[in-house]
């Protein structure tokens, strides 16, 4: 009997969402429906999704198919293992044997497809971890210096009490340690999505997104920043105040910068083992000519510095 990747069948990826599941069915029976498709074998693949949906939706029929799911691929031939020969207990389903002569024999080799609606306890001993979940926590750079908490609220999938499942909200205080950089992944173990039986919950890993700053710019634990300097500062050097995600501090720009200079604070940029840098960019300012006064010492410096900055395009 060959093995039937129902996942692969469905359109969606092993760790797809109640709701993709469902999604995904809505389309592919609209799709492969008898009465619409112009397909020749579409009255087979309509039996061949809903087959599949039944399973995928009901997180118990769910956590039975994925733990062998594992062990076997689409195509290879499919033999229960020994203890499967107990059977399973599906809470809530409804599930009978007159639904059973709607699928495969694969299927009915999982389910059973005589006793499985009677009310006969087969296995109630089954046992599945919880799947790991994901979700993004936006924090700003100042965290990642100082640590932080927050407040985030999460939606994922629970059993009711009648054995189907619900979206409900879930809010949790999260800790942001100190040296924490974009794209980091923080575990919560037993924070993920509920196990079935007696199986453990899975683990929430949360993904660290800065926040966009107004003139910070973040690469891996290095900090960069644009500073804006005179003509002057420049030019004739100069002592300056420079702020950094830790505080101000002092820095001493060289004679004749150019702008664009590069100027390296080390270990000022996200802390760790090692720490990060923090790269100050000299960007150069001009005065505004917008008074008598400064208009006439733009003429004089056009008259006494003799500057021509296209010189080396020859012109």
């Amino acid at each position: 009997m060959e093995f039937k990747d129902y996942y692969k069948i469905m359109g969606v990826e092993r760790s797809a969402s109640q709701d993709e599941i469902k999604r995904a069915y809505r389309k592919l029976s609209r799709k492969y429906h008898p009465d619409v498709s112009k397909e020749s074998d579409s009255e087979e693949r309509f039996k061949t999704v809903g087959e599949a949906y039944e399973v995928l939706k009901d997180p118990e029929k769910r956590a039975a198919y994925d733990q062998l799911g594992a062990d076997w691929k689409s195509g290879q031939d499919f033999r229960p293992p020994p203890e499967w020969d107990q059977g399973f207990e599906f809470h809530g389903g409804g599930f009978t044997e007159a639904d059973a002569s709607q699928f495969s024999d694969f299927f009915e080799s999982l389910f059973g497809g005589g006793n499985a609606g009677r009310g006969q306890t087969r296995n109630p001993h089954f046992s599945q971890r919880g799947e790991d979940t994901h979700a993004k926590v936006i924090v700003e750079l100042e965290d990642a210096y100082n640590g932080a908490t927050r407040t985030i609220t999460l939606h994922h999938t629970e059993l009711g009490a009648d054995g189907r499942p619900n979206v409900v909200n879930r809010t949790l205080k999260v800790n942001i340690p100190k040296g924490v950089y974009q794209g980091q992944h923080i575990r919560l173990m037993g924070q993920g999505s509920a196990g079935v039986g007696q199986g453990k919950a899975g683990d929430l890993y949360l993904e660290i997104e800065f926040n966009s700053h107004s003139f910070y710019r973040v690469e891996g634990r290095n900090v960069y920043l644009d500073l804006p300097v005179t003509p002057w500062e420049a030019m004739l050097g100069a002592r300056v105040s420079v702020p950094t995600p830790s505080g101000k501090v002092e820095l001493k720009i060289l004679p004749d910068s150019k702008p664009g200079r590069k100027m390296r604070l080390k270990g000022k940029g996200i802390p760790g083992n090692p720490g990060g840098d923090l790269y100050v960019v000299l960007q150069v300012v001009l005065p505004p000519a917008d008074t008598d006064e400064a208009k006439a010492l733009y003429r004089e410096m056009e008259k006494k510095l003799a500057f021509n900055p296209r010189a080396a395009l020859g012109v």
